[in-house]
């Protein structure tokens, strides 16, 4: 208890004040100025020139619109020959920062409303209606059960379903990919940014365009880095992947634009930086459905009975993903970040006095040095009974 009370006392009626010893040492002097160079260097060489400590910085405002090019020609027997344009193959016509291009597809035409086999798997096959029950769905089921059990072809039973006939087969993916020849389709990318901070606006079609120069251009990482023009193949091969392989089943890549701007600095160098990356996972062991697709339909009327023809569209969605920073100097961050350097300098002489009182040999006489107890002065006038 004495012992609470004595230190209860030491803590209120006992003051501390700096008292400045200088030790004349090599070591420590030359520690001390050490660690303050390396405290400046940090400052001046991370804080202000690399982070721009000096600057107030805000993010980017951006929006952005596409427009793809490019037409394709395929000849099959279910379809015969025909020409793929851009309202064909850019489903929907326009979406927020993304554009999905079709790649690949398996058709399904003069579906009707009626009844038909469903397509053969573990649930689906039967050898009498006893085991098909009439009324049942399932969400893998492409229709109502009608509860009989019929011919899906010469040699194999499925349970009848009211549904869209006839269903849609999509146990194989079409090898090569549909319209492979998109690999050379083009997309236009429109990029306005705007700096509400500093009310800067700029757009990725630089100043200098013109409309011939958008109409040759096509972007290149090393020789036209900054035309808005970009062949899909090369995105997707920019990225690292192979765009036959990923038009088979489709995929998403992010398409990066970067605005880093330095406005203490001419507005022209205000420039975007593009960059490209698959965005969906694609891993080779867990490889569980795969790529990108959806299903939408086209639907039309002949001799009073509603057709439509079904579509499980494969492709690649393009997101264009637009971030980044400005900054310009203003006096508040500036002396915000030097008062911090210089307190920081006061980490040297926490330091070197580590050091000196408790690592080196003389510890205990620097200590003696550095440390005098002082007695109240009053209290010693008070208590002295000499004349």
């Amino acid at each position: 208890m004495a012992g609470c009370c004595a230190a209860l006392a030491a803590f209120l009626f006992e003051y501390d004040t700096p008292r400045i010893v200088l030790i004349r040492s090599r070591k420590v002097g030359l520690m001390n100025r050490g660690v303050q160079l390396l405290i400046l260097a940090y400052v001046i060489g991370w804080v202000f020139v690399w982070e721009k400590g000096y600057q107030e910085t805000d993010s980017v405002v951006s929006s952005v619109t596409t427009k793809a090019k490019g037409v394709a020609v395929t000849n099959t027997s279910e379809l015969g020959f025909r020409i793929w344009d851009v309202a064909d193959y850019v489903i929907p016509a326009q979406e927020e920062n993304s554009l999905f291009i079709m790649t690949n597809m398996i058709i399904t035409v003069n579906q009707t409303q009626g009844t038909c086999p469903e397509i053969p798997d573990q649930t689906t096959r039967c050898l009498s209606d006893a085991t098909c029950f009439s009324g049942s769905t399932d969400t893998h089921s492409t229709g109502v059960s009608t509860g009989r059990c019929v011919p899906f072809n010469a040699s194999v039973k499925t349970c009848e379903v009211a549904a869209w006939c006839p269903v849609e087969d999509d146990r194989q993916v079409p090898r090569p990919a549909f319209l492979g020849a998109a690999e050379n389709f083009t997309l236009l990318v429109k990029n306005n940014i705007w700096y509400p901070k500093f009310n800067f606006s700029k757009r990725n079609i630089l100043p200098n365009a013109t409309t011939a120069y958008l109409k040759s251009c096509t972007y290149n990482a090393h020789t036209d880095p900054f035309c808005p023009i970009f062949r899909l193949g090369k995105i997707v091969e920019d990225a690292g992947h192979s765009f036959q392989d990923m038009a088979v089943e489709g995929g998403i890549m992010g398409i990066q634009i970067k605005w880093d701007c330095n406005l203490d600095r001419a507005a022209a160098l205000c420039l975007p930086r593009y960059s490209f990356r698959r965005l969906d996972t694609r891993d080779v062991e867990h490889n569980v459905s795969p790529g990108y697709n959806f299903r939408f339909a086209k639907y039309y009327s002949d001799q009073g009975r509603e057709y439509r023809t079904l579509i499980k569209a494969y492709g690649i969605r393009f997101d264009v993903i637009v971030f980044g920073k400005a900054g310009k100097f203003d006096i508040i961050p500036t002396m915000i970040n030097i008062g911090s350097g210089v307190a920081l300098l006061g980490v040297a002489t926490v330091l070197c006095d580590i050091i000196v009182l408790y690592c080196m040999k003389k510890r205990f006489y620097y200590r003696e040095k550095k440390y005098k107890f002082v007695e109240d002065y009053e209290q010693g006038l008070n208590g002295n009974t000499d004349p």
